[in-house]
């Protein structure tokens, strides 16, 4: 069984799951603005769940996975960052995903985009993976945003409709963002 990784940025780190994590988390998957892009808000039974049916299983298959993440400068969880491995059928699976969900207070931080881009350099110099992509909603334009700034490209003949979300609900469309290894090497400047 592969030993949790934990990941360290300038300000953020990347961390296995807390007992401590449930109840921040919880009530930033209650929040209606954060879960605007996902098929409704999570009550604390829910929340709880995905945590342990989900991240844990994930790390321990793994030793990665959708990491706890915290500031560094005193220590306030802010929600999640990280890779997971995705197997839901669509013609781009199975694959790993890079993502992230913060609570409110913690957006327009430059957080996602520094998570996610310790989350790249792991995925391609430690697992050594050969691409990785990210998806969100049609709607979810600040999402889009950070994938772009993480030097991402979206083809839109990639564009599906997620398997997971009911038909016709308003964010069953999804984009899909891709960087291979070479081009994440080419934008951090070719040896790193």
């Amino acid at each position: 069984m592969p030993q949790p990784v934990t990941l360290t940025t300038e300000r953020l780190i990347l961390r296995p799951w807390r007992e401590s994590d449930l109840e921040p988390f919880a009530a930033l998957n209650a929040d209606p603005e954060v879960m605007r892009h996902f098929v409704a808000p999570m009550n604390r039974e829910e929340s709880d769940r995905f945590v342990s049916d989900r991240m844990v299983p994930h790390f321990a298959e793994h030793g990665y996975g959708l990491w706890a993440t915290e500031r560094r400068d005193n220590g306030e969880f802010i929600g999640f960052v990280g890779l997971m491995l995705q197997t839901f059928p669509a013609e781009f699976t199975p694959a790993v995903e890079v993502g992230w969900r913060l609570r409110r207070s913690a957006w327009g931080f430059g957080y996602a985009t520094e998570g996610a881009n310790a989350s790249l350099r792991y995925a391609f110099e430690e697992l050594r993976l050969a691409e990785i992509v990210s998806m969100t909603s049609t709607l979810n334009l600040r999402s889009m945003a950070v994938m772009e700034r993480l030097g991402m490209s979206r083809n839109p003949a990639d564009d599906f409709d997620h398997p997971r979300v009911p038909s016709g609900h308003p964010i069953q469309r999804h984009v899909l963002y891709r960087i291979s290894e070479a081009r994440w090497r080419d934008i951090n400047g070719g040896d790193n």
